[in-house]
This record gives C-alpha cells, structure tokens and sequence, in this order.
C-alpha cells in the first residue's frame, strides 16, 4: 500500500474548496436542475431542513438530516412519466423529496484528521461524499499542504508540543467541535480523490503503469439494455453505481456491441424536457443516437427551456402545439447522422459512450474519467472498439489503489508508453 495513502488527510484535500451550501428537499425539481449542472458526479446532496433554529449542530444531528443523493438520471426519470409529460409546469414546480431516493448512507461526516486511507475505505464501502468541517486553527494537516491552507504553518494553539499535534489529528470531531467554525463544512466527492492520486502517480508505482485487466479492475457486472427496447426500460433497471446503462446490440454470437449508454453523466447538462420526452417515447438505440426522420411527424409540446423552434398552429380543436423534430442534440448530445442503424463509426459526437481497453493502464483510464468529468468508463476488447466486456468505475479504481502490492502484477510497459496513451 502506497505511503500516501498512509501519511495523508483528507484535511489535504480541502483546500480550496468551496463552503458547502445545501440543497434542501423542500426546494423544486427545476431549481434542482439548475444545481445539478455545477455539482461534481452529476448529482447533488439533499438536505431536510433543519428545525434547530439559533443551535450549534452536532455532527450526528447533521447526519440525520441526509436524505440521499439526487442524480440527472433521476430527475429525468421521474419528469417522463405520463402525469409529468401531461403537466410539465406542475412536475417542475415538485418538491425534491418526491424524487430524490432516500439513502443515508451515501455520506458520512468525517475529521480533517482522518487518514486518506480510511476515507477511501469508507468510500469502497459505497459512500460517495464526505463532508469535512472547515476550521481555521485545526492542527491536524500534513505539513506539505499547511502553508497552502491557512498562509502560515499552522501551529498547536494548546502547546508547543508535537505529541498534542498528534493527538489533535486523530481526535475524533465530537470532541475538537470547539475548534470548526460554526456550520461550515466543505464536501468531497470520489472524483476528488481521483484528482489527488493522478497526482501522486509515482508514489502508486507499480499500479499505474499496469493494466485494468491484471489490476482485476474491470467490472463485469454492469447493466445493459438492447437498443430496441424503450429507452424508459432503463430506468427500471436500478442501476446502482455508476447509474449508468449501455445500449448495446446483440450479436450472433451472443456479444454486446455497445452502441451508447443512458446515464447521469450523459445527461448531466442537458435539456432535461427534451430528455424526458425522448425517454418516454423512444427506443433505447434512437435515444443516444439521435433519430431526428424517424419522429419528424410527431407534435410534441413545449418540452424545451431554452429552445427557439416557432411555435405552428394545429387544426385539430385549434389549440396550438410546437411541431419538433427530435434531436440527440437537444438532451446534449451532438450525433453526426440523424438516422439510426447505420454504422457507428457515423456517431463520434457527445453521444459516443467513453471507452477504453482491456489493456489499457490504470493511470489513462483515471485520466479519461477526469477529463470527461465521467465516473465510469465502458470496457471493450482489445482487438474490437465495438464489443462490451465490463466497465470501470470509480469505486473499482478505488478498491485497486488500496490492495496489497503482493496482489499486483508488475508492468513491463514504460513511463514513455504510458504517457503516450494518456495523450491520446
């Protein structure tokens, strides 16, 4: 196991990092729309609101009010059904906790003192945020990253001594709550811990060199839909983490040649009428890959935000409705070909899944997810792009990171070879 891992905190990765503001279940769907576009993970923290006013809250309390995770992909879900298509001011006008799922353990409150080791622990444990109280003059930061934190080396305030600045880094919270500045706190995703470890790739060595296939990296078990079923069919899937379904084809032979995928990050920014519409009333293939002929004639309302079409009159009772050509274009995705079942070498815009190889190393696979803000990569065969074999994630990268380096298989690539597949 790394010594980084050992010898850092996650009060090093708060630096930085912006105060936490929380979303509460009360507000609506259309203000969770707009949160979720400049949240990490494609997902937002929702908060009850608390009902102490004028106290100082402990980190139980805190706790308590939780309610869990609420991603693009729900959202999307929930305004394609048939009463929210039926009345979309009303559906955007809902309250989240009719939408968010409840699930309190997807974050836990942790010290700044606490071992990045044990917060990636926690996280291989299934939590994705850990929320981390901001202070002033905690005195449990790594050396390295001190100066950084506060314009000065920080300083036990007790005593001189360096057997109190231990014991204050690992105190648990209950008992250092003097020293946090009163409900502040500032909230890490996994991406964040990605972020740290792409930059300590030396210190990792071997792993970063190695491939996903001989690090045991590739995910197996991932959910997958055929391209002629109805797009609405995933969301029924429950996919868990990653919330991620591949549209895939089935081969002769029993294979799965990955088309595109519905997921939270595919539709983390997009025009979330649009999407709702086309999930409803789309097959999974002419959802992600944009099938504009095929639903010209259709007379859709106004399922756009900030769409621009002209609105045209329709006979028929004489009310008026918005004729729209479907587009992968307007849920965010920007296919080359508006026609569906040709070649998908016709399809490299947004809507092309993110791939990677069998053979591919742990260090480029971090590096796609980061640039693409994407928590999971889809897995192909070495000798053909099309064919699904798995996915990783970034609970998959760390469980990795944090194996023994008995379990490892060295790599006999070089750092040059590795650079190169980064680059491209």
């Amino acid at each position: 196991m790394a010594s980084v891992l050992l010898y850092h905190v996650v009060g090093d990765l708060t630096v930085g990092k912006p105060e936490l503001v929380e979303f509460c279940d009360v507000e609506t769907v259309e203000s969770a729309i707009r949160a979720i576009g400049g949240s990490t993970e494609c997902g937002i923290p929702v908060w009850k609101r608390s009902s102490h006013v004028g106290m100082i809250e402990n980190n139980e309390m805190r706790q308590q009010r939780f309610v869990g995770i609420l991603t693009s992909l729900d959202i999307i879900s929930f305004l394609a059904k048939t009463q929210c298509l039926e009345d979309q001011d009303k559906a955007m006008k809902t309250q989240v906790s009719d939408v968010v799922v409840p699930n309190n353990t997807l974050l836990k409150i942790v010290d700044p003192g606490t071992r990045l080791i044990d917060a990636l622990e926690m996280m291989k444990q299934g939590v994705r945020r850990l929320l981390v109280p901001k202070s002033k003059v905690w005195k449990g930061m790594s050396k390295r990253f001190s100066i950084l934190y506060n314009g000065k080396w920080l300083k036990n305030i007790d005593n001189g001594s360096s057997n109190n600045l231990i014991a204050n880094a690992n105190r648990p919270s209950s008992s250092s709550a003097a020293a946090y500045m009163r409900d502040k706190f500032c909230c890490l995703s996994r991406e964040d811990m990605i972020r740290f470890l792409i930059g300590c790739l030396g210190a990792l060595a071997p792993l970063p060199l190695s491939s996903i296939s001989s690090l045991g990296v590739v995910n197996l078990n991932y959910s997958s839909i055929e391209a002629s079923l109805p797009a609405v069919e995933a969301t029924q899937k429950h996919p868990g983490d990653p919330t991620a379904v591949a549209v895939v084809e089935v081969t002769q032979d029993g294979r799965h040649k990955i088309l595109g995928e519905i997921s939270a990050s595919k539709l983390w920014k997009c025009d979330y009428l649009a999407a709702a519409w086309a999930l409803a009333n789309l097959s999974a293939g002419q959802f992600v890959m944009g099938a504009e002929d095929n639903v010209s004639s259709r007379l859709l309302p106004d399922i756009s935000v900030n769409s621009t079409v002209e609105d045209n009159k329709v006979a028929n009772g004489g009310g008026s409705a918005r004729a729209r050509k479907f587009s992968s274009r307007s849920i965010g995705f920007n296919p080359v070909s508006p026609s569906f079942g040709m070649g998908r070498t016709m399809y490299r815009g947004r809507s092309a899944p993110l791939t990677c190889k069998t053979s591919s190393s742990l260090a480029a696979v971090m590096a796609q997810m980061l640039s693409h803000r994407a928590n999971h990569v889809w897995v192909t065969e070495d000798d053909n792009d099309d064919v699904l074999v798995g996915m990783v994630s970034y609970a998959d990268i760390l469980v990795a990171v944090t194996k023994q380096p008995a379990a490892f298989i060295p790599s006999t690539r070089s750092i040059t070879e590795i650079a190169s597949e980064i680059q491209s």
